[in-house]
């Protein structure tokens, strides 16, 4: 008995140009591994629904040929299967990248796919801890871990997300050359897109890695990761979500206390205390302000909160 034959999902030409696109997105757009991959699937699942949409594997004409109604069908089917706003907007925009590209090269329009609105999310506000409780995060990380290395190690990090309002995955990737100096200084991270920034160290932050350093039992090589697993290898994000989630059991926090709630909580209390916007913005890597500007409503519903508790009246 044969196999059976694999399932043609789109013709050579529309196919190759998937590959060229998805090289393009990481060798000259510089997107993560994972944000290229879910734009692949993304675009694989749209010209899986084109197959039986159009009755062939589509071709690069096909595309051309599409109008807002075919996006919406396919968006349509899309929320059927279960994908919520937010999964259907980075959907269509996986889609948009796609039909860009090849209408940049000459071979079909945008004007079609441009003409769909992303679906809307309900907006959610971060959820920050209070300067108490993150404080505590940071002083108490290492206190459920057996050993004073680990417990150094887990420390430094929450120390670099809180004190520096590093992304978790910018902490990992730190080498051990780019450890920040023990009095504190400027750090250069390398965020989302590949694009760097300097992010001021507090002397504490410093002090926190420089305990970690001299305590870790592996040799730590310059270009090497500074943060380490206990075997040895790159520290997992996984391992740091479930010491803060023994953590905040611990101290009583909710289950919002995540690692990335240290990020929110720095730029919240940033901005509380006088902190300009656009710096906040820049130290956070964010690329358009308005990403930033949602810690505005997170400080006002603050503001309005203590007032709630302290006026007479409330």
């Amino acid at each position: 008995m044969t196999d059976p034959a694999p399932l043609v999902t789109m013709a050579p030409d529309l196919a190759a140009a998937v590959a060229e696109w998805r090289r393009w997105l990481a060798d000259l757009r510089r997107l993560s591994p994972r944000t290229t991959e879910a734009y692949g699937r993304d675009a694989d699942d749209f010209v899986r629904f084109l197959t039986g949409h159009v009755g062939a594997p589509p071709t690069v004409a096909d595309l051309g040929r599409l109008s807002p109604a075919d996006y919406r069908a396919f968006l349509a089917r899309r929320r059927r299967d279960g994908l919520a706003a937010p999964s259907l907007a980075r959907s269509l925009s996986g889609i948009r990248s796609l039909i860009r590209f090849l209408e940049k090269r000459g071979e079909t329009t945008s004007a079609a796919v441009a003409a769909v609105g992303a679906p809307k999310a309900p907006r959610r506000l971060p959820r920050p801890l209070g300067v108490k409780d993150a404080l505590s995060v940071v002083s108490d990380a290492g206190a459920l871990a057996e050993e004073p290395w680990v417990a150094a190690r887990d420390g430094a990090v929450l120390a670099l997300l809180y004190g520096a309002g590093l992304r978790i995955s910018e902490a990992l990737s730190l080498t051990a050359a780019e450890a920040p100096p023990e009095t504190g200084g400027a750090l250069r991270v390398t965020g989302k897109g590949g694009k760097t920034r300097l992010v001021p160290v507090l002397p504490a932050v410093g002090r926190a890695v420089a305990a970690y350093v001299r305590l870790v039992p592996f040799r730590l090589a310059p270009d090497e990761p500074l943060f380490r697993g206990v075997k040895g290898g790159p520290l997992s994000p996984r391992i740091v979500q479930l010491a803060l989630q023994r953590l905040r059991g611990a101290l009583g926090l909710p289950e919002t206390a995540t690692p990335h709630a240290l990020r929110h909580s720095f730029a919240t209390h940033l901005l509380g205390s006088g902190g300009d916007l656009r710096t906040i913005q820049e130290l956070l890597g964010h690329a358009n302000l308005s990403t930033t500007q949602v810690y505005t409503s997170v400080d006002a519903e603050r503001l309005v909160a203590a007032w709630k508790d302290a006026h007479p009246r409330g």
